[in-house]
């Protein structure tokens, strides 16, 4: 039924911020859509980002977010540029269980708190 996530959304304090950092640090591509929202864009996904209290319909708190971003770089490549970026790690490189077996992920966090993982299958 279902074949793969279309979108996520970030409750975040700053969009502009966020979508600075997104695309700063993990090479996403800045999108607007519906009436001046912001996102960010990588493959055929996307991350949409709103402000706390614009949906009324989520009840997601700023920094609440937690994702698994997969890379085409190796690991120590993505260590390197997030430490070039100024990007504290927070745990890693350890190893995982992804959707499809095992990976070597790195945690941080983005300006909002959100934790990201980003990881490379073995």
């Amino acid at each position: 039924m279902i074949s793969h996530i279309d979108h996520v959304v970030l409750t975040v304090q700053d969009i502009d911020r966020a979508v600075a950092f997104y695309v700063r640090v993990l090479g996403m591509e800045e999108i607007e859509f519906a009436n001046g929202r912001k996102a960010v864009r990588f493959g055929q996904q996307k991350i949409n980002f709103q402000t706390l209290g614009q949906e009324l319909r989520n009840h997601a708190l700023q920094g609440s977010g937690d994702i698994c971003l997969i890379s085409t770089w190796p690991i120590d490549v993505v260590v390197g540029h997030l430490r070039e970026q100024g990007v504290t790690i927070l745990e890693g490189p350890v190893s995982k269980t992804g959707a499809v077996g095992e990976i070597t992920s790195v945690y941080f966090n983005d300006p909002d708190q959100n934790l990201i993982e980003v990881s490379t299958y073995n």
